[in-house]
């Protein structure tokens, strides 16, 4: 009896292992943002999205699809390994190449570091259209990389980096689409031209900018010289016509003092016509200048001569009509 006992014990074990084994097998748990593959005999049967799921052990599975990673060592080296992975992540991943030598169109090699972000959009896709999904991108983006800067030159490759992502982004995303992936964007991390290359256009940059502090400070001159001619300019037209407008005021004031002082004599004029009715006014006004101009004659400390006028006999009958003027005017 014993040993029927313990045979009968140990088919309960192996019936109760092999149940939690099959209820084991039976759950599956599939977490937010991944997608898991499910063939059943071997033929895809359908794709588990996230939450609890049951699957038929033996006769379903996960399709196990392989993964290529890329590892950077210190900067200059990388290794690749592959894994087999059973859960597709459908999240935006990056994937950063390791730098590679391409040659432009004239003849320049150069290395350029690139980043590519991507996305799986269609999980069967992914795992059926393409064996090693990650892999595929990265040579396709090494290949279009070689064949768009093939057909730049070096100026243009080192100013272009917008064009460049953008013409990268186009035709990954179009060659990628039947994989079920979805390339949102590419981007040229670094490019480095050869360092013959970089000690010449350091040197172009060197002379290019000597060149514009040259042409500024040139440009600065001219405009210096330039604002000190037109200062000078307004200077002297400022003067000018500050010493036009003084000799119009002058002029004005002479041609007023005159006409003052004709008008004082036409007033003495008639007042002597009126006092002496048939008096000439004539003398007397000779006379009064003969007057006023005696001081400015005898001017000077040695004159010992006094010059008289030619005429003297005019003047002593100027004087006489002076005179009888005066008379007039007492009567």
């Amino acid at each position: 009896m014993p040993v029927p006992m313990f045979g009968m014990s140990v088919v309960l074990i192996g019936v109760g292992l092999f149940f939690v084994i099959f209820l084991l097998k039976s759950v599956y748990m599939v977490r937010q943002a991944e997608a898991v593959i499910i063939e059943r005999l071997g033929k895809y049967d359908r794709i588990l999205l996230p939450g609890l799921h049951i699957i038929v052990p033996f006769l379903e599975r996960p399709r196990e699809v392989i993964w290529t990673y890329v590892r950077d060592v210190d900067g200059r080296r990388h290794y690749r390994y592959s894994q087999l992975i059973k859960r597709v992540d459908l999240r935006e991943s990056v994937y950063d190449f390791p730098k590679q030598n391409v040659i432009t169109k004239d003849n320049v090699t150069m290395e350029i570091n690139a980043l590519l972000y991507y996305q799986i959009t269609d999980p069967k896709a992914a795992v059926y259209e393409v064996k090693n999904l990650s892999e595929a991108i990265e040579k396709l983006t090494q290949t279009t990389l070689r064949n768009v800067i093939g057909s730049m030159d070096l100026d243009e490759t080192l100013v272009s980096r917008d064009a460049i992502n953008a013409r990268l982004q186009a035709i990954l995303d179009e060659a990628t689409d039947k994989w079920g992936v979805k390339v949102n964007r590419v981007e040229l991390q670094e490019v480095n031209p050869p360092s013959d290359i970089r000690q010449a256009m350091e040197k172009q940059m060197r002379a290019e900018r000597d060149r514009r502090a040259v042409i500024l400070e040139a440009e600065g001159s001219k405009r210096s010289k330039i604002l000190e001619a037109e200062g000078v300019k307004e200077s002297k037209v400022l003067r000018a016509t500050g010493e036009a407008e003084s000799v119009i005021l002058r002029a004005e004031a002479e041609a007023q003092a005159r006409l003052k002082v004709a008008q004082a004599e036409s007033k003495a004029i008639e007042m002597i016509q009126a006092s002496v009715p048939k008096g000439d006014p004539l003398p007397y006004m000779i006379a009064m200048q003969y007057i006023k101009a005696l001081p400015q004659m005898m001017e000077g400390k040695d004159d010992k001569m006094i010059v008289v006028p030619y005429e003297a006999s005019s003047l002593v009958g100027s004087l006489s009509s002076v005179k009888s003027i005066f008379d007039g005017l007492k009567k």
